[in-house]
Formats: structure tokens, sequence, C-alpha cells
């Protein structure tokens, strides 16, 4: 991002579509007022954003960045696994904006090649932390069953945005996940192997 004023006022705007996005979906998106929402003419919008198309990648960014924070960070597979998707289970429950905000750009993605590409992009490096884990559990020997890592991390993807829709069961649907891939009880996997 600029820095400065401009950096400023470029985060202001994002911040902005982003709530209407959350509260509205993408058909209550309107440049006019998310340039009132941050108290600029509607003109000025454009010195920061040449197109909506612009300021609607620059909401996948602001998105999916949120969800760095719930990369693994453990080096042991299994309680890595675990700790990305409690971190994932606390971030529905959090910041259920998020949530409708993602699902928002991948149904627009369906529609629009170029949203569908920033998403694409900015979720790289997501399928990327995921596979490492999951290969690395393979290599191990640490999950319930043999895994293939791409196909795994797919699956853990499709959990996380199908549970967007019945954020109510995302927690059990996290539990019977963890259960498939590390096995045992959710919690208990790493005690029954000792």
């Amino acid at each position: 991002m600029v820095g400065g004023v401009q950096g400023e006022r470029r985060d202001q705007l994002v911040a902005a579509a982003f709530r209407r996005v959350a509260e509205m979906g993408f058909e209550g998106l309107r440049l006019r007022q998310v340039a009132e929402d941050v108290g600029i003419d509607h003109s000025t919008l454009h010195h920061h954003f040449a197109t909506k198309q612009d300021l609607v990648g620059a909401v996948a960014e602001y998105t999916t960045r949120h969800f760095w924070a719930a990369a693994p960070q453990s080096a042991e597979p299994a309680a890595a696994l675990r700790e990305h998707l409690a971190a994932l289970r606390r971030m529905i429950e959090d910041r259920p904006d998020l949530l409708v905000v993602t699902a928002e750009l991948d149904l627009r993605g369906r529609r629009d090649p170029a949203v569908a590409a920033a998403m694409e992009h900015h979720e790289a490096g997501w399928r990327e932390v995921l596979t490492g884990v999951l290969a690395a559990g393979a290599a191990q020997g640490v999950w319930a069953r043999p895994v293939e890592p791409v196909v795994a991390t797919e699956l853990v993807i499709a959990t996380v945005k199908g549970v967007r829709l019945t954020p109510r069961v995302a927690a059990q649907a996290f539990e019977q996940l963890e259960a498939l891939l590390i096995g045992g009880a959710s919690g208990n996997a790493e005690g029954e192997r000792q």
C-alpha cells in the first residue's frame, strides 16, 4: 500500500467498500456511496482506483490478507493442521464479515474472470502452505490414512468455504475434518498415538 495521506485514504476506501459488500453484497457496492462513507467526492475516488474492478481487487486482497493470521506455525504437521483449523474456527466466530465477503468474492468470481484471478492469486499462498503441511505429514506418516496433499488441501479449503454458509456447524465440521485427516477424536489423536 502507498504510504502517507494517499495510502491512508486508499485504505479507508478499501475498508468502506469491504463494509458495503459485507452488508449488502456486490449489488450494494456503489462507488459514490463508498466515497461518501470516507468523506470525499466521487471523482476523488478515481484518483485511488481507476475502475470499480480495481477497487474490487483491492477488497479481495484486503479480505484474504486477514486469513494470513490463521497460517499454521507449528513445525509438526498434525499440530500445524490442528492450530490452522482452530484459527479458522475462531475467525468464523469472530469475523463473520470476512466470511460474507469471501463468499461474495467467490460467487462473483464465477461470473467475473478478473475477480476469479484475484482470488486465485490471493489464495495461492494458502494452498501452498496447506499442501506443504499435508505433504510433510504424509512423508512422516502422521495422517490417519494415506493422503494426497493437493486433494486434501482442496478438502480443507472446501470445508472452510462450505461452513461460511452455515457457520453454526463450523466447529463440528472442523472436528470431523480433523478426525478424518489426523484420526481419533478431535484433540485426542496425539495422545492415542503415544
